[in-house]
């Protein structure tokens, strides 16, 4: 009560960030009149006139985090007339001028933060104003869209703006090779997906030239639906993965077992717990529990000893695996059978996710239990979470329609902070309290019910479901009652544009699962632009941009206009488009009218989701604009949510409130105590994602130790230096340390597994050297200059640019391999840390421990593997016999006419394929690099250094 009345009398802190920034407002506007006035080519030439002025304030500073602080400086100042400059950019080319809310949007957005805005209040052209702003810096801006063709679009579409004002923009998706990728990625505004952005930069480290690397760095970055991708997709990492040499009979064989076990159930008194069964379920926890009776059964059923014995533990996560699989993971919910494949559903966007894949043999299970052909699991070659990818930007904004219910985490994570947009209009949309059944069934009918009369009163709605089965129920009630209506679900998910286009039409219904990140508006009567890109590609008057002749220019010819419609570009003439949209716009302004008398959009859920933001989305599709609309949740006892988190209050208060069957309940308390219990998990849910991200945070400082390694040798770090001063010197003093400690007499040396170690890494056991006639010190100077010998040797025989090759072909690949092994035995670790609790140890402090233990020691194994290369690497003559001096080439070259021109060295092998899991599912081969001639170089047979080129420039394929 006090914070009201403080909220009242100062404002909410959210009012007065707001406030301050009407200074900044008052100056954009300033510059309108004068900036209205100006051609275009003399509006065009602003943007060399602003990028001058930050040549000129950045010219004599040398360090880059300086000049960047400098141009941040600079940025701020031009931010009020650059922004004029856009908004008069926009009334020019698209006929769109931004409102004053909108300007605000795009300060926040340029000051790093998040900016909260209504659907409907236009977030994608408030985006064009921080884009061309910090875009002047020169060194890129990120748009993350939640899917391609969203990326296409408002490229597409606001890619007008920017290149009136001399702008270049580029589009990330699925289907571009590296070539396509690097000139993307090079021009001064980039969209593409969360996925492509992430997965390009794991890729980019795995590259062997710096050439061939795509990204130029991570500048700024804002990401559109911010919720539902720093914050939904946080969960499941990006990983790029190649197959290993596993057999998937396991799964096949605990799979038929699994119907023979009994489910259980749980208790708890004060006393104990009390397991049934063979198995209980806990949905809230989404875990299970094997009781004692249920794992002597399944021993009987597979035929062996103690489950518990370390040769049937393999077997026993088999079980526990396919149990989930079984029970928690539910076909048509959290994925479907498409082609023979499983495709899992997102479970907040509702769209099909193909080619990522659930881990730790989860996939496979679920693969098993529907009888598909099972795919061996998959290796880790590298990784990273969408909380460190983003982290990795130097400014990170975001725009989204709900995004304040998860502030904490927003700050926690990601520092960043939330300001909520006024609209541009008053919000006219009437919020229902919620209707509670108590089954399912009454819920339905009463849904339908409403539909109906809805429906015979024209007005359009739009209905929420959680899951395409349950959107199939109600549909199939509806087609009972001859209601007309449309589904929107995963199955039909290709026709999403099309579908959310039209729900605001006059009469129509539309079901569909989960709204978040549609990236659509609904426009009541109908969206009149998209209805006449409809038309011009279905008629055949917009012809497929494939078919037209000659090659695609960057931008349409004069006189002619593209758009994209189903994910595929089209064109036509100018005139083609005027006529359609006219033609259309008088229908829809018509419609608009008629719809407007009915009500508006009228929103129903079916049912509270787990995160409040989802029933925000839902909410958020009526009220566009200062439009009337109306919003109503029907729920029942059976729904997850009630059931799993709060089924004992709610059905004790309904027992006091008398509720009938099929007489439903209003009450606002019930409303109060489910949001209650929707913040409950959503805190399970933060807690969640945040234990995933501190474990993260260890693997991601040693991931930016090798790929600040890998980084440094593709520009060009002295590796010659490196090899010698750094790594030999290391590894010949921890020799001399094991076989001739400092404290050590002589005598007592063991000159013998000295020799051992020295052969071993080095090649040589320096027989010209007299161990015992050297004291400690001697010796070690003594051997450092024979190893410094025998490498400029080297370097003499093949030249230094050639041996420079080599050097950073064997260290690329040597650290690959080892990154490899080592992200493997850290998922091993992370398996089992857990268990660390029975014995009173913190395992995320134990998880610190041994993988900064194990990553210390790969990046010994590094180094000697990197000597053991190249010291014990033979340089071949044209007669197949190793040179090992410069007296046995000169005698070579003194043989022949000419020098001796030996064969290239052989090129490293073709790796397997790789998958990407996580968002998309790639296959690469690689192509192999011209080769340099030098001559020829052979390691030791049993040493492998063939880099593994992994995402050289083929164009990726698409698995289907």
């Amino acid at each position: 009560m006090f914070n009201k009345t403080l909220a009242k009398l100062f404002g909410t802190s959210n009012e007065r960030a707001v406030k301050r920034m009407q200074p900044i407002l008052d100056q954009i506007n300033g510059f309108e009149p004068a900036l209205q006035a100006l051609t275009d080519e003399q509006l065009r030439a602003k943007t060399v006139e602003f990028r001058e002025r930050i040549a000129t304030r950045t010219a004599d500073i040398v360090d880059r985090d300086e000049r960047i602080a400098e141009e941040k400086v600079v940025l701020d100042e031009l931010l009020p007339e650059a922004f004029a400059v856009v908004r008069e950019a926009g009334r020019r080319v698209v006929g769109m001028r931004h409102f004053d809310v909108q300007m605000i949007g795009g300060t926040v957005l340029h000051q790093g933060k998040i900016a909260e805005m209504r659907t409907g209040e236009g977030k994608t052209l408030v985006a064009t104003l921080p884009c061309y702003l910090n875009a002047l810096a020169g060194r890129g801006v990120h748009v993350v869209t939640v899917n391609d063709y969203l990326a296409k679009r408002d490229a597409e579409w606001m890619g007008k703006i920017y290149g009136f004002l001399g702008m270049t923009v580029g589009v990330i998706v699925h289907d571009l090779d590296d070539r396509e990728r690097r000139a993307a990625y090079a021009a001064d505004i980039t969209y593409g997906t969360n996925n492509e952005f992430g997965f390009d930069y794991l890729r980019d480290n795995m590259k062997f030239e710096l050439s061939e690397l795509v990204q130029r760095g991570h500048y700024m970055s804002i990401v559109d639906e911010v919720d539902s991708i720093l914050i939904d997709e946080a969960r499941t990492p990006l990983i790029i993965s190649g197959p290993t040499d596993q057999t998937t009979d396991k799964y096949e064989r605990v799979n038929v077992i699994i119907p023979e076990l009994e489910l259980g159930e749980f208790t708890e008194t004060l006393e104990q717990k009390i397991y049934t069964g063979d198995f209980t379920v806990d949905e809230k926890a989404r875990s299970i529990t094997v009781t004692d009776e249920g794992w002597e059964k399944i021993e009987g059923l597979l035929g062996i000893g103690n489950i518990a014995d370390p040769e049937n533990w393999d077997l026993k996560h088999h079980v526990e695996t396919a149990i989930k699989a079984h029970n928690l993971y539910k076909r048509d919910v959290e994925y479907v059978v498409k082609d023979g494949e499983i495709i899992i559903v997102d479970e907040f966007t509702g769209r099909l996710m193909p080619g990522r894949r659930w881990s730790d043999g989860l996939h496979q299970a679920v693969e098993a239990k529907e009888g598909v052909n099972i795919r061996k699991e998959d290796q880790t070659l590298a990784t990273i979470t969408f909380q460190n990818y983003f982290r990795m930007y130097k400014k990170l904004s975001g725009m989204t329609g709900t995004a304040e219910t998860e502030a904490a985490e927003f700050d926690n994570i990601y520092k960043l902070e939330i300001t909520v947009i006024p609209t541009n209009r008053i919000m006219q949309r009437i919020e229902h309290p919620d209707v509670v059944y108590r089954t399912a069934k009454e819920k339905y009918f009463a849904v339908a019910d409403e539909i109906d009369r809805l429906h015979a009163n024209k007005q359009p709605v739009l209905v929420g479901t959680t899951s395409i089965e349950k959107s199939e129920i109600l549909s199939e009630i509806l087609k009972r009652k001859g209601v007309r209506h449309v589904v929107l679900n995963a199955k039909f998910h290709e026709r999403e544009a099309e579908i959310v286009a039209q729900a605001g039409r006059l009469g129509m219904v539309t079901i569909a699962t989960n709204m978040a990140g549609r990236g659509t508006d609904i426009l009541l009567g109908g969206n009149a632009e998209f209805m006449a890109r409809q038309e011009l590609a279905k008629s055949g008057v917009a012809k497929p941009l494939a078919t037209v002749e000659g090659e695609i220019a960057p931008v349409a010819a004069p006189g002619m206009y593209r758009f994209y419609y189903q994910n595929e570009e089209h064109e036509c003439t100018q005139a083609e488009w005027d006529n359609a949209l006219d033609h259309f716009a008088t229908d829809c302004k018509r419609e608009h009218e008629a719809v407007l008398e009915a009500g508006g959009l009228f929103i129903i859920g079916t049912e509270r989701h787990e995160s409040r933001r989802v029933d925000n989305q839902l909410r958020g599709r009526a009220g566009r604009q200062g439009d009337p609309g109306a919003a109503r949740f029907y729920l029942s006892l059976e729904d997850d949510l009630m059931r799993i988190f709060a089924r004992e209050w709610v059905s004790t208060l309904l027992q006091r409130l008398g509720m009938e069957e099929g007489v439903p309940i209003e009450s606002g308390m019930i409303t109060n105590r489910i949001a209650a219990a929707q913040k409950a998990v959503e805190t399970q849910n933060f807690e969640s994602r945040k234990h995933v991200l501190e474990y993260d945070d260890v693997m991601n400082k040693q991931r930016e130790a090798v790929y600040g390694l890998r980084h440094n040798l593709l520009e060009g770090v002295d590796q010659k230096e490196l090899v010698l001063e750094d790594y030999t010197a290391t590894a010949l003093s921890n020799i001399l340390d094991e076989t001739a400690p400092a404290n050590v007499h002589a005598d007592q040396w063991n000159v013998t597994e000295m020799k051992t170690k020295l052969v071993d890494i080095f090649g040589t056991d320096f027989p010209q050297v007299d161990f015992a006639a050297l004291n400690r010190h001697e010796l070690g100077d003594t051997l450092f200059e024979g190893l410094k010998q025998r490498f400029e040797v080297k370097e003499q025989i093949l030249g230094p640019d050639t041996l420079r090759y080599h050097e950073r072909v064997i260290m690329l690949s040597t650290l690959d391999g080892l990154w490899k092994d080592h992200l493997l035995a850290m998922d091993h670790l992370k398996e089992g840390i857990g268990l660390r609790g029975y014995a009173q140890q913190d395992p995320l402090v134990a998880y610190k421990k041994e993988s900064f233990e194990m990553f210390e020691a790969m990046m010994q194994r590094f180094q000697e593997d990197t000597l053991r290369n190249l010291y014990r690497m033979q340089i071949v003559g044209p007669d197949g016999i190793p040179i090992e001096s410069l007296e046995q080439l000169e005698a070579l070259r003194s043989m022949a006419a000419q020098p001796v021109a030996p064969p290239p060295p052989q090129l490293p092998q073709t790796p397997p394929p790789m998958r990407m899991s996580g968002g998309s599912e790639v296959e690469e081969q690689p192509r192999q690099p011209e080769p340099p001639q030098f001559p020829t170089s052979r390691g030791p047979q049993r040493q492998q250094y063939a880099p593994q080129k992994a995402t050289s420039g083929q164009k990726p394929k698409r698995r289907r």
